[in-house]
């Protein structure tokens, strides 16, 4: 069984950054449990563009406002308290920061936790 506290480890190496959001990486793929759980906050105003070329990834919106906007369709979906979104397809999509926003996310395959993004907005595919 693991056991984390959010609030300890976001004063620990788990918590990561970089401009206008920060993420604390609750599962990792050392932990062996086929994918990686983070916590993300986002900065209210802000704008971001990923690619996660080699993972899929899904989140639930915890709290805040904001929206996402699949480059591909260029459909935009409103994101608030309770909207799950999942990127099954590897989409490149940019996410709009309304207020701050708070996260819960899952990885697959796990990151490793020494994943930066990269100039196109993807994490390289790591070893575990």
């Amino acid at each position: 069984m693991i056991i984390r506290d959010f609030h300890k480890e976001k004063t620990t190496e788990r918590r990561v950054g970089a401009e206008r959001w920060e993420s604390v990486r609750l599962l990792l793929a050392n932990d062996g449990m086929g994918f990686s759980f983070h916590i993300t906050t986002i900065e209210a105003g802000s704008e971001h563009t990923f690619h996660y070329k080699n993972h899929f990834e899904s989140v639930y919106c915890i709290s805040g406002e904001g929206s996402i906007e699949d480059l591909a369709t260029g459909e935009v979906h409103e994101l608030s308290p309770g909207v799950m979104y999942a990127l099954d397809q590897n989409d490149k999509h940019t996410l709009r920061c309304k207020t701050e926003m708070v996260f819960a996310c899952c990885f697959n395959p796990p990151i490793t936790g020494n994943e930066v993004h990269r100039e196109d907005g993807s994490y390289a595919l790591e070893n575990s």
